[in-house]
């Protein structure tokens, strides 16, 4: 069977996004959380990690909550805002308890923060809207994020966060830049051994 394009899957996972309730968003990122949680217990040399917020109208995954507990574990979260200019994202580095506002495309951007190289990011998490089992995703199609990680060290962790399971197969392009885990609420799928564990 032909695998699906990109723009097929952007459509349909924007569908299906839609159709969930802010609660069970909610619920659902709190499972989340709670996965990474237990898949980070395995990796105590973690300590910089690299957060999106979400965009609530595109019902993305909250990732606030992984933010509250990396903070109540003393762990250095940076963050991206995009330069228009250079079409790139730059890294910040945040403040505990850092305040929020939205910017023009909703997404939230911390108030107080410093910019800085990303050169000591152990752990990106990165924004999809659907996965494969070889660690393929399809992002929103600007590019922004496999610019970012193409430029960070090979040993960098990459994770997708997701609400779904993944697609039978998304066909890679040559500037994508493939993710190591995906965290939804039932798993940690691990690709660089192409199973999932519980």
């Amino acid at each position: 069977m032909k695998a699906k394009t990109k723009a097929e899957l952007r459509s349909e996972y924007r569908q299906l996004r839609k159709g969930l309730s802010s609660e069970k968003v909610q619920e659902m990122s709190r499972d989340i959380n709670h996965r990474f949680l237990e898949w980070l217990s395995d990796h105590p040399e973690l300590n910089h990690f690299h957060l999106f917020f979400p965009m609530d109208r595109f019902n993305e995954v909250n990732t606030f909550y992984i933010k509250e507990s990396l903070e109540e574990m003393d762990k250095v979260l940076y963050t991206s805002q995009t330069n228009k200019e250079e079409t790139a994202l730059e890294t910040l580095k945040l403040p505990k308890q850092a305040e929020f506002f939205l910017d023009e495309w909703g997404i939230p951007v911390p108030q107080e923060s410093i910019k800085v190289s990303p050169t000591k990011v152990q752990l990106v998490f990165v924004p999809l809207l659907a996965y494969d089992p070889l660690g393929n995703r399809v992002g929103f199609g600007k590019g922004y994020y496999d610019s970012f990680l193409s430029k960070l060290d090979s040993g960098v962790i990459k994770i997708g966060l997701s609400f779904f399971p993944p697609e039978e197969k998304i066909e890679p392009e040559a500037h994508d830049v493939p993710l190591d885990y995906c965290i939804t609420p039932e798993k940690v799928f691990s690709f660089s051994k192409q199973m999932a564990s519980n």
